[in-house]
Formats: C-alpha cells, sequence, structure tokens
C-alpha cells in the first residue's frame, strides 16, 4: 500500500495539471478569437472644415445679423471646432413638467452630416436615429419611446448646438432691436428658413446673445413640423433659457435649460413648463461600423 500511494498521488497531480493547462488553454483560445468591435473614424479633411468654416465666416460677416452670430460662434468655441472635434454624444433629458411627454435619450450625433442615433436610458438596446435619409426605430415595444422619435432623432441638437446649427445655406438672418434679459442686455437674432430647407421650413429661433460674453442666454422658437400641423400653423411660442455651461473639448455648452411659455411681460418668460438636463457630453474620433445607418430587424418610419 505504501508503493502503490505515491503513485496515485502522482496520478491526481497530472489529472489536475492536464486540468489546469486545459483551462489555460482554453482562456488564452479565447483570448486569441476575441473579435474587436469595428470602427469608422471621423474622417472629415481639414480643407473641407476649413472651407465651410471660411464660407460661413465671409456670408455671415457681409451683414451686421451675421456678424453677431459669428461672434457668438466664437465666444463658443469657433466653428473649426464644433465640425473638428469629431462625433458630438451627451445624455438629454427633456422632462415636461406636467409628466407627459419625457424624452430621455443618450445620443451620439455627426454634426457634418446631421445624422443621429438615440439609446433610451432605461432600455439602452431600444435605438432609434436618423441616417441623413431614413428615420428608423428598433425597440422593445411601443411603451419604449412614448413620442415622435422621427421628429426628436436631431432636435436636441438644436438646443445643444446653438448657435453652430444656424452657419448653413438657406438660413436667413435678421437682426431686431437689443432687450434687457435678466439683467443683461443682449443682441437679439432672428433666423428664418427658406422653403424646402429641413423638415420644418416655418420654424424660427430667436437668439438672445449676451452683449458682454457673446454667449447664447436664450432663445425662443416655435414648433411647425408638417406631420403635428398639416392645414399649416404652428405651436405657441416658447423661450429656453440657458442654466450654467460648461466647456468640453473647447466648445462651450449648456448644461440644463428651462422652457417657458413665450409672453410679452418682463423678460417675456410665462409659465415654466419644461426642465432639460444635458450631462456626459464628449466628442470622439470614432464610432461603430455603420453606427446611424438602420440596424437589422428595425422599422424605417418615413416611408
Amino acid at each position: 500500500m505504501k508503493i502503490k500511494t505515491p503513485y496515485k498521488l502522482l496520478g491526481l497531480f497530472l489529472v489536475l495539471s492536464f486540468v489546469a493547462c486545459k483551462e489555460t488553454s482554453k482562456k488564452e483560445t479565447e483570448k486569441v478569437v476575441e473579435i474587436p468591435v469595428s470602427k469608422t473614424g471621423y474622417d472629415i479633411p481639414d480643407a473641407w472644415i476649413e472651407k465651410r468654416v471660411a464660407s460661413a465666416n465671409k456670408r455671415l460677416n457681409a451683414t451686421e445679423a451675421g456678424q453677431v452670430l459669428w461672434n457668438a460662434m466664437e465666444a463658443h468655441g469657433g466653428l473649426d471646432k464644433w465640425y473638428g472635434n469629431g462625433y458630438f454624444s451627451l445624455h438629454f433629458d427633456y422632462k415636461p413638467l406636467n409628466g407627459k411627454g419625457i424624452r430621455d435619450s443618450y445620443q451620439t450625433i455627426n454634426t457634418w452630416s446631421n445624422q443621429a442615433r438615440h439609446n433610451s436610458i432605461t432600455d439602452p438596446t431600444s435605438i432609434y436615429g436618423w441616417d441623413g435619409e431614413e428615420a428608423w426605430i428598433k425597440a422593445k415595444d411601443s411603451t419604449s419611446f412614448t413620442y415622435d422619435t422621427e421628429f426628436w432623432a436631431l432636435t436636441p441638437l438644436y438646443f445643444s448646438g446653438q448657435p453652430f446649427v444656424l452657419d448653413g445655406q438657406g438660413v436667413n438672418l435678421e437682426l431686431l432691436p437689443e432687450i434687457e434679459f435678466q439683467g443683461a442686455t443682449q443682441k437679439v437674432v432672428k433666423a428664418t428658413y427658406d422653403a424646402g430647407v429641413g423638415s420644418a421650413p416655418d420654424d424660427y429661433y430667436i437668439l438672445y446673445i449676451n452683449a458682454k460674453t457673446n454667449l447664447v442666454d436664450a432663445f425662443k422658437y416655435i414648433v411647425s413640423y408638417p406631420k403635428y400641423f398639416p392645414d399649416g400653423g404652428h405651436a405657441p411660442e416658447k423661450i429656453t433659457v440657458t442654466q450654467g455651461t460648461t466647456t468640453v473639448d473647447g466648445i462651450v455648452f449648456a448644461t440644463g435649460f428651462k422652457t417657458y411659455w413665450s409672453t410679452d411681460d418682463k423678460d417675456g418668460l410665462g409659465e415654466y413648463i419644461t426642465k432639460i438636463d444635458v450631462s456626459d457630453i464628449s466628442f470622439s474620433p470614432t464610432v461603430e461600423d455603420n453606427f446611424f445607418s438602420k440596424p437589422e430587424g428595425a422599422e424605417v418610419l418615413n416611408k
């Protein structure tokens, strides 16, 4: 018996060693076969950005209203950084105070070509987006997004992207008289659109640009989205007021907004109706391949 015991121990040791080696080999194999996610780079040539910025500079500085808007873009970090920083991401939490129509998503936007993709905060597997031509959605069920995702795909950009989103062709600018707003002198610029520009060409924005800082302190706007107003017209005017700022990669962003019905009273602030929190702001040089494209199993909305 004493002679056999070492052999039994040796056999047990060999079995354990084999198992350990097998587990190690398995782990090593798993590491070897791991497939990295393919990425698409933000490959906008510097020459393209320089040309677009130079064109906007020339066009805007040809009018008084344009000069005010250009100075606001410079104060917010510059159009060159806006287009050169890469893919823009943020958590945009839109909360009407009546509890209806809450829109809470993490989104990434291609600022160069206005493509967007949103992930639900409560269910990140539920997504929707705009690829530049088609609006699409892929969600667990109809309760994932209880709002018009086609309309909302780019709407947050027109809050957090001010004043840069007004640099393009087809935007008409008018300089209105200066006003006092919340104790500060504001230069006022109204932006309208040529017919056929965007999905709601009858929309307008009226920017309050602080005369001292050149930052956008507030803006008025209307919603005239034809799907909501097929016979023409628009929703009542609202005014959105910046609540704090932060600087990310050289660009100054609002960290939140308060939205009110617009009135003719002092400061033009009527009933406070919506609180908006903006967080997790970042720029990235890459996204996953086909990031903005309709994924397999998604539904196209604007057929």
